[in-house]
């Protein structure tokens, strides 16, 4: 990796005519020493195959390119794809799809099982991304991302500070932050830093399948209206009376008082055993 290049984003841009789009969410990394980072984190070996979403310029998939036995990389932006292609050009390793990754299957993509996600991704869709992801009936095995630092703070969350989105990934994999990346790292500069997220996935979510989508039901109405008490935020999500869902949750054994981002994950898994 020592002998590539490092990537001028706003020269290639000018020298296509383009600008990075807002609407999409672009921020195009070229530290060279983050991208490294994110290649340390994602533990790639040489017959690994990679799913890379938002290749942008190409900064990123000529590291993952030269760890790798293959990378897919999904583009939206087509605007991008000329220069994406002549960045990426000396590695023939490399296939390019001009798609939203959030309308495939990507199972028809990646044939291959233990693949590994790696990405800097838009702010603004993190969650489908990841939610797609896990869902997806070929899961990777790992999965690093470079998202808002924020985000990747409360994904990493522990119980009594649990969001829905920490839940909705901690019962597919383990989330840990492996560096802070500053703003100036990218072009244009966002408004945040930036860090990379890492989620090793299990083998089995800790829900087990034909409790999964309870736990979602459970655990959306619980947060319906995370300011009020668990026993209120479940009525009203699950549109029963205060009576039952007291009822629910004294069968869990859970203290009705307590509030959604308290609960563990076992916690949410005995509330769906009784649910059901």
């Amino acid at each position: 990796m020592k002998n590539i290049p490092s990537l001028d984003a706003q020269a290639l841009l000018k020298t296509y005519g383009l600008r990075a789009d807002k609407k999409l969410g672009q921020n195009f990394l070229q530290d060279d020493s983050a991208l490294i980072k994110i290649v340390e984190a994602a533990e790639i070996l040489p017959d690994d195959f990679v799913l890379e979403i938002g290749p942008g310029l190409g900064s990123l998939t000529r590291y993952l390119a030269a760890s790798s036995s293959q990378v897919t990389a999904v583009e939206l932006d087509r605007d991008l794809l000329p220069p994406l292609k002549a960045t990426l050009k000396p590695y023939s390793n490399v296939k390019i799809i001009h798609a939203d990754i959030l309308e495939l299957n990507i199972a028809d993509i990646i044939h291959q099982p233990n693949y590994i996600v790696a990405a800097n991704i838009p702010y603004n869709i993190t969650s489908a991304i990841i939610r797609h992801l896990l869902e997806s009936e070929n899961k990777p095995r790992r999965i690093v991302l470079t998202i808002q630092k924020e985000v990747a703070e409360r994904i990493c969350a522990k119980p009594g500070d649990l969001s829905l989105l920490a839940l909705s990934v901690q019962v597919y994999g383990k989330p840990s932050i492996h560096a802070i990346i500053p703003a100036e790292s990218f072009h244009p500069v966002p408004k945040v830093d930036s860090a990379i997220l890492r989620i090793d996935i299990y083998d089995e979510p800790l829900i087990e399948k034909d409790l999964i989508n309870t736990f979602f039901k459970l655990t959306k109405a619980g947060f319906s209206q995370k300011r009020k008490m668990l026993h209120n935020s479940l009525a009203s999500g699950l549109h029963v009376s205060t009576a039952e869902s007291e009822s629910l949750l004294k069968q869990a054994a859970i203290e009705s008082k307590r509030r959604a981002e308290t609960l563990s994950i076992d916690e949410w898994k005995i509330l769906c055993q009784k649910y059901r």
